[in-house]
């Protein structure tokens, strides 16, 4: 299965061109990542074309096929690192995944608590809210792979890492807001509209602070485990 973002090369017929579908074309087209569909739409010999993907957040380059006797890898590596991803997915914010548990925590100030209890209002509606709004702005092929990127890179990490810090009983109230945390950061990597406000929680998670609530009690979790600790 081709992935977001998909290009070819057809280095023996159109020299260092290279063919792709951009955000307009997008709305449109079914399958904007298929190679074969690339070719089909520009009208190439899929057989002597070299084909490429890359995922613009972990930076990642693949080597689909080389078809034609030219190989222009490097070529191709070189320029899609360069390219401009608002004119392929236009909501796409491109920038590093942030891994909370990697990063030493700050003290525990005001500021923090405020951004804290800025939650309480989004909590039960995090996954659903963001899930809804990407899913109208994105078609699915880049939706899906910027999904999977940042899930990858942290559920699991966060996950685990919360679960070892507190009580299998602790752990298993506080397991669904430890997951709206990872969904709201992944709010964070497209330009759009959303039901709620989700910086606060994007804003504790990108200094190394992950939140929780059970309905009772509001945490901080860290690579130090629990940092702060409050009841209703």
């Amino acid at each position: 299965m081709c992935e977001f973002f998909s290009f070819c090369t057809d280095p023996e017929g159109h020299g260092g061109k290279r063919y792709y579908f951009n955000w307009e074309q997008r709305q449109s087209i079914k399958e904007p990542d298929s190679h074969s569909g690339i070719c089909e739409h520009y009208e190439l010999y899929e057989d002597k074309c070299n084909k490429y993907e890359f995922n613009p957040l972990t930076r990642k380059f693949v080597i689909d096929q080389i078809n034609s006797e030219i190989d222009d890898r490097a070529q191709a590596h070189d320029w899609v690192e360069r390219l401009d991803f608002k004119n392929i997915i236009e909501p796409l914010i491109i920038k590093p995944i942030v891994i909370p548990f990697d990063i030493d925590p700050p003290e525990i100030t005001d500021e923090i608590l405020d951004l804290l209890h800025e939650m309480d209002s989004v909590w039960a509606s995090v996954m659903d809210s963001v899930w809804d709004s990407v899913r109208a702005s994105v078609r699915a092929s880049a939706r899906d792979s910027v999904w999977a990127s940042v899930m990858d890179s942290v559920r699991a990490s966060v996950m685990d890492s919360v679960r070892a810090s507190v009580m299998d009983s602790v752990w298993d109230s506080v397991r669904a807001s430890v997951r709206d945390s990872v969904w709201a950061y992944i709010s964070s990597f497209f330009d759009i509209e959303y039901d709620h406000d989700f910086s606060s929680a994007v804003k504790l998670w990108e200094m190394g602070l992950v939140a929780s609530f059970n309905g009772t009690t509001r945490r901080l979790h860290s690579k130090n485990g629990i940092v702060y600790e409050e009841e209703e």
